[in-house]
């Protein structure tokens, strides 16, 4: 009883002394809760719906709902990351396009869903995602003041997830751009849209992470703000009224809002946008190979000071890397003097380099770091490196030891014309494999290329490598599999 008393008495004395703090004392207590009602205020005007329809034809039946960005299908992000737009079927928001689904009569038009977007500038472009206007045959923008007008699209990037859109109008608002770059982990953001066709709905809440990789081309802005299916396209928004991000997807096992949305930051997306307005397309480089994540236990061995970095898992025969002298193995440190902390920070430094210009490189190959130079190539489709190794070849000529090494392996010579055909200068092949060496994922069929940064030129070379190796150390090989090439550490004490 005694102890229920001090408690009630403790909290009444706190109120009493609450209620006797001077104003100044308040408001101070209270500064860090911001009251977003003039933000919206400035802001929200420049926040469109989006609604698009299309043709009634064969493919647009309900539920055709929107497509993700090429690849992403079969991506495990697939179960995940999903667009948020409200699924193509039932009437518009605003009760348009009545002929829907097939047999809806010859060439009337059918809602196909509804998103957001933002005007960037008085003269009536607007940014919004290309998911929400992807297959569209006709745009409609509604602004606050409850015009309807005509939007045409400039252009769309799917691999960005970004689209230009244009409306001819007077007295048209506009969101200033912001810097993502200033943005930091628990900063308070606005997101406005329409969810569910909800016009100008406000929600808000704080940046929980920066550089999120969900894709090749973008580093997300993580967020807890509530968005919803027809948020796609939306401006996320910083306390100072500045458009930092798009709205764009969320992480969802159900297909609702969950607590986490990504946002595509606002300068990556203006510069998407500058290529639309000014040609319509989208241009990138590329330099022609396939990458892979450095980890710790990789780096280690290798005698690389930390993790990072792209590891080159294959070269596409004649491509910009090819040439250069680029090889399989190789881990890529720096593009154009920029430093490689991730291996998704490649493609989007080759993605934005201009097609045509000479580059330097710089590569740690076999314990040592090497600077090399190379002409950057314009990325047409998606297109995967090359080469000519064939899946599933034969085992090499004979050599090869008959019993398991100290790593679990049973490897076999290649001749020199399957070296050839493979485009490699050394290797063994594995013919039986087993203990360490199969518990860290090697398999038969594998192709052998060095061991601890030493090239296996040989069978009977390998097995003498092998022989003399310190068995507590994790050891280091850079196997190949099909078109791939990938180090795999074995740890032979396990």
């Amino acid at each position: 009883m005694k102890r229920v008393l001090s408690a009630w008495c403790l909290g009444l004395s706190l109120a009493i002394f609450a209620g006797s703090m001077p104003l100044s004392a308040q408001a101070q207590a209270t500064r860090e809760l911001p009251d977003f009602a003039d933000l919206v205020e400035r802001t929200g005007p420049a926040v469109v719906n989006i609604r698009t329809t299309a043709r009634s034809r064969s493919a647009s039946g309900p539920g055709a709902g929107p497509q993700l960005p090429e690849g992403m299908e079969d991506s495990e992000l697939y179960d995940f990351f999903r667009r948020f737009m409200p699924p193509r079927q039932g009437p518009s928001p605003r009760g348009r396009g009545e002929g829907r689904g097939e047999g809806g009569g010859g060439g009337s038009e059918v809602p196909r869903g509804v998103g957001s977007g933002f005007i960037i500038g008085a003269d009536g472009y607007l940014l919004t995602n290309h998911h929400v206007v992807e297959g569209a045959d006709e745009i409609y923008v509604t602004l606050t003041d409850k015009r309807e007008l005509k939007g045409r699209l400039i252009g769309s990037d799917r691999r960005t997830d970004v689209a230009l859109v244009k409306i001819e109008g007077t007295g048209l608002p506009s969101l200033k751009i912001g810097d993502p770059s200033r943005l930091r982990v628990g900063e308070w953001v606005v997101a406005i849209g329409s969810p569910f066709g909800l016009d100008n709905t406000v929600t808000a809440g704080i940046v929980s992470a920066k550089g999120r990789d969900t894709g090749d081309y973008l580093p997300f802005i993580q967020t807890d703000v509530a968005v919803n299916p027809g948020n796609s396209g939306g401006p996320l928004i910083n306390l100072r009224g500045e458009v930092v991000g798009i709205n764009s997807q969320i992480y969802s096992r159900t297909g609702g809002f969950m607590g986490i949305s990504f946002a595509i930051p606002i300068d990556e997306a203006m510069r998407v946008g500058d290529q639309l307005r000014a040609t319509g397309r989208v241009t990138r480089g590329r330099i022609g190979v396939g990458i892979a994540e450095v980890t710790k236990d990789v780096a280690e061995p290798l005698g690389l000071p930390r993790a990072g970095g792209a590891l080159v898992r294959n070269v596409e025969q004649g491509g910009p890397a090819d040439k250069a002298g680029i090889e399989v193995g190789d881990i890529i440190q720096r593009f154009d003097g920029k430093p490689i902390e991730r291996s998704s920070d490649l493609p989007r430094l080759v993605g934005n380099t201009r097609p045509g210009a000479k580059v330097p490189v710089t590569v740690w190959r076999k314990g040592a770091t090497r600077d090399l130079s190379l002409t950057v190539a314009e990325m047409q489709q998606e297109t995967t490196a090359q080469s000519s190794n064939p899946r599933g070849q034969a085992p090499g000529a004979s050599g090869g030891a008959a019993a398991a090494n100290a790593l679990g392996l049973v490897v076999s010579d290649v001749t020199d014309e399957r070296k050839s055909q493979l485009r490699i200068k050394s290797g063994v092949l594995v013919d039986a494999v087993d203990g360490a060496a199969a518990r860290a994922g090697v398999r038969t069929g594998d192709l052998i290329l060095s061991i601890n940064n030493q090239d296996v030129t040989s069978a009977k070379q390998f097995n003498d490598v092998v022989a003399k190796l310190d068995k507590s150390k994790t050891q280091i090989l850079l196997v190949r599999r099909g078109d791939s090439a990938q180090f795999v550490p074995i740890r032979p004490a396990n």
